[in-house]
């Protein structure tokens, strides 16, 4: 039995929610380790859909959620989100929510720090969702962020706003925005306090004693491998690491503790905001993926950009964020299209390579190697074995396999939660 961590394989919206739900109904915990409520997971579940931006998956199923210490927490936002989904019949209590008490906040300051930056780079925008988030990160590693436990200590919330106005009203006036009254963010903290402690532990000391009675514990990853800080398509990148090492450190147990990386990627490429994506589609058949797919993002709305897989990316996303089976999604949306690309390399300056260059221009330079497959004729959708599936749609599936250097462990083949084919178990493993 393994404890799993599910992390994004592209730049995200890869249908992890749908993944993380149905794995979640046989975890005992399910705990979010990085990122804020700038990344959404939509779960189906009956009737219902519930979107969720904070709150971890598992809460829908009645798992214990854990809300990890490498999260940023918009306390306003995690409040609102929680009084949401308890009109659609969630319990969520301090009996079944818990925070780390080492979390960094975020504050009104840094959306708007946020959002006056993003205005200022005018055509060079990088597309962030301007809820804060980098902002956040770049105060945590700064040592000048509030946190959790801070809640609890009136005197320590008097000084760090001493010291985080004097940087972010200098960023903001020489933006020419709007600056922020120390006394108005002391009061806005000192009233959500009493709301938002009594969610607060030490959540590395439930994790460890949950690991060592046998519980089963899965990782839920926001964003994605390619959005990482460091190894996705910098600048145009998320604010935290996005890669399965961070389970670990976004949730304070140790790595040895994760068991299996389960890896998530769509049957095409999609992409919210700015940054390179060398098989964008611009045409009809990029249309129709964002149609058929429903590509518009969860937090946000924006319409994703949509092309052909690209398995160079996919597969650097495997070797750099440890993953060691993949969740194959949306295979339905493909039915009837006579042909399918799959990029299997790149052209950079007249040299061709098997995966993104780290440069800003040699990544926007990277013009797509093509494979040419047949499409199949029958439909995917709704299949729950590899005999339901057209004999094209299984060729696809295993090239992109032998492509990625990876397994495909799970096919999903339409929204509901068992619209599944499993290969393999990840909590077996």
């Amino acid at each position: 039995m393994a404890n799993v961590a599910v992390i994004g394989a592209q730049w995200g919206d890869e249908g992890k929610g749908k993944v993380v739900d149905w794995l979640a109904s046989r975890a005992d915990i399910v705990v979010r380790f990085q990122g804020g409520h700038n990344a959404g997971h939509t779960l189906v579940v009956g009737n219902q859909t519930y979107k969720l931006s904070l709150l971890p998956s598992g809460l829908v199923r009645g798992k214990l959620g854990i809300i990890g210490n490498g999260v940023v927490v918009d306390p306003e936002a995690l409040l609102a989100e929680i009084a949401r989904v308890r009109t659609q019949g969630l319990s969520v209590t301090p009996e079944t929510l818990r925070l780390a008490d080492n979390a960094t906040l975020i504050l009104p300051l840094h959306s708007a720090i946020d959002r006056a930056r993003e205005t200022a780079r005018g055509d060079r925008k990088i597309g962030t969702t301007g809820r804060g988030i980098g902002p956040a990160y770049e105060d945590k590693v700064g040592r000048r962020a509030i946190r959790v436990c801070d809640l609890a200590e009136p005197e320590t919330l008097s000084e760090k706003l001493d010291e985080l106005l004097l940087h972010h009203n200098t960023l903001l006036a020489g933006l020419g925005a709007e600056t922020f009254e120390k006394q108005a963010l002391l009061d806005d903290l000192l009233r959500l306090a009493p709301q938002i402690l009594p969610y607060a532990e030490p959540v590395w000391e439930r994790l460890d004693e949950a690991r060592r009675a046998g519980r089963r514990i899965l990782f839920e990853g926001a964003q994605a491998v390619m959005l990482d800080n460091d190894h996705g398509t910098y600048p145009f990148v998320t604010s935290s690491n996005t890669v399965a090492a961070t389970a670990a450190s976004g949730s304070g147990i140790g790595p040895s503790a994760i068991g299996f990386v389960l890896g998530i990627a769509k049957a095409y490429t999609t992409r919210v905001g700015s940054g390179p994506f060398p098989t964008e589609l611009h045409d009809a058949t990029g249309q129709l993926l964002g149609e058929r797919g429903r590509e518009f993002g969860t937090v946000t709305g924006r319409k994703r950009r949509c092309g052909w897989f690209d398995a160079c990316m996919v597969r650097q996303a495997v070797k750099t964020g440890g993953i060691h089976g993949l969740v194959l999604t949306k295979l339905d949306v493909l039915d009837g299209l006579p042909e399918l690309n799959i990029c299997v390399g790149y052209q950079v300056g007249g040299e061709t390579l098997r995966h993104l260059p780290a440069g800003q221009r040699a990544q926007a330079a990277a013009t797509p190697i093509y494979e040419t497959m047949q499409g199949w004729s029958g439909t995917s959708g709704g299949a729950r074995s590899w005999a339901e599936l057209p004999a094209q749609a299984i060729k696809y599936v295993r090239r992109i396999e032998e492509l990625v250097e990876a397994p495909i462990t799970v096919v999903s083949t339409g929204p509901e939660r068992d619209d599944t084919i499993m290969v393999r178990d990840p909590f077996e493993d």
